[in-house]
């Protein structure tokens, strides 16, 4: 993972998510931006925080996230079973 900090793109890249050939980036607070440092207009630009993960590291990332939220939710059916059993 890299953390790249604040970047600027064009719409195409401005998404959440984009996915390489070989890297997924993650992007957060986009925003647009209207003008440049000179205060002229400009169009189809925005900045955004950029994060960068190698496509096998993006895959193993969300595999240990989805086996917690699989833990999660059996922990959660458990615990309202065992509601259920101690209200009957």
């Amino acid at each position: 993972m890299k953390n790249i900090g604040i970047v600027r793109g064009n719409s195409e890249q401005a998404k959440e998510l984009v996915i390489g050939k070989d890297k997924v980036y993650i992007h957060t607070d986009i925003t647009p931006i209207t003008t440049d440092t000179r205060g002229n207009e400009v169009k189809d630009l925005f900045e955004y925080h950029e994060i960068q993960y190698d496509k096998d590291e993006y895959i193993e990332l969300l595999a240990k996230q989805n086996a917690e939220l699989t833990s999660g939710l059996t922990d959660t059916q458990l615990a309202l079973c065992e509601i259920y059993e101690a209200t009957n």
